[in-house]
């Protein structure tokens, strides 16, 4: 069962309203958690703002919510409201959480190579305050994209990556990123990177593949998909893992096409879904909407507004978006 309560929904500016917090609580379902969360934050004087919550199974499933609250002394009140929920949540219901202030929007590292669609759609949508992050910095083993990037005022890091060899690469990227960066995205960054590398950065990366995993795993997706004659092309954003496009799934979406398009029909297609899917997967990410769960992901309810997957950057009407629920 899922739970969804927010308030009337806003137009999306990209800056999180000060004097707000995102909780996430996870953990085996139990009687009053909920009740037990509502009574910390009202106990402070906190007013919620939105409650989401989702069990896989009431009888002693996995449980897990997301409030998001608004509170005047936030800052100088969040020790005392840590100190209350491990009280409560972590030694009363075993549960773990997450509690951020969302008036400091997380930092976002962006990886890419020659193909810039979903890293320029990424900055524009920033730009245009549709995506409540910092962009710390882009990096890219190519130099193609960097006067671009810059025209943003975001800086740009040319790292090359050659040869079967990456740790030069992965080093310099390691000294970029420690302490700098929440997370990172690979907008079609096409190396693949070592999991040490990633266990040694130690924040979220969040990969768009061109293609509906599971289906055409790997590199060369829109030919696959021709010379196997799909009529759906897609593009899936998701966590990387050690393995290879097997992380957890965040979102995705799909285009129909037709025996009659090409190979490079369907990779035009397919690039504006990646876009779209990309761009709702970072929002996401950012609003503190995903829950991993092993190798699965909880996405809770999104009222803010994305682009339409067939339209460019500033064209069209626009939708709100919303994920199923589980």
């Amino acid at each position: 069962m899922t739970l969804t309560h927010d308030a009337p929904a806003r137009p999306a500016t990209g800056k999180p309203p000060a004097q707000q917090a995102s909780l996430i609580v996870q953990g085996a379902d139990a009687t009053g958690i909920v009740a037990a969360v509502t009574s910390v934050l009202g106990g402070h004087g906190a007013n919620i703002v939105s409650l989401d919550q989702y069990s896989d199974n009431p009888q002693g499933g996995a449980f897990f919510q997301r409030t998001v609250f608004g509170l005047d002394t936030l800052q100088a009140a969040m020790p005392a409201l840590r100190a209350e929920l491990d009280k409560r949540l972590v030694e009363g219901f075993g549960l773990s959480y997450t509690l951020r202030d969302m008036s400091v929007p997380k930092r976002v590292a962006i990886f890419a190579s020659k193909s810039d669609h979903c890293l320029l759609d990424l900055l524009w949508r920033h730009r245009q305050g549709q995506l409540p992050v910092t962009v710390a910095m882009v990096i890219s083993n190519h130099p193609d994209v960097a006067e671009e990037v810059r025209g943003f005022g975001i800086p740009f890091f040319h790292v090359p990556c050659q040869g079967p060899d990456k740790s030069a690469a992965e080093a310099e990227h390691l000294r970029l990123l420690r302490g700098n960066v929440d997370f990172v995205v690979l907008a079609r960054y096409m190396q693949i990177l070592s999991g040490d590398f990633i266990e040694d950065v130690g924040v979220p990366f969040i990969n768009i593949h061109h293609s509906f995993l599971p289906a055409f795993i790997g590199a060369g997706p829109y030919a696959k998909a021709k010379e196997r004659g799909v009529k759906l092309v897609g593009a899936t954003a998701h966590y990387v893992t050690e393995d290879l496009d097997e992380g957890p799934i965040i979102e995705q979406d799909v285009v129909r096409v037709t025996h009659a398009q090409t190979a490079a029909d369907l990779s035009r297609r397919g690039a504006d879904v990646e876009r779209a899917v990309l761009s709702r997967a970072v929002l996401w990410h950012a609003e503190d909407r995903v829950i991993r769960d092993g190798n699965h992901t909880i996405v809770f309810a999104c009222r803010r507004t994305v682009l339409r997957h067939a339209e460019p950057p500033g064209a069209g009407t626009k939708r709100s978006c919303r994920a199923p629920s589980l």
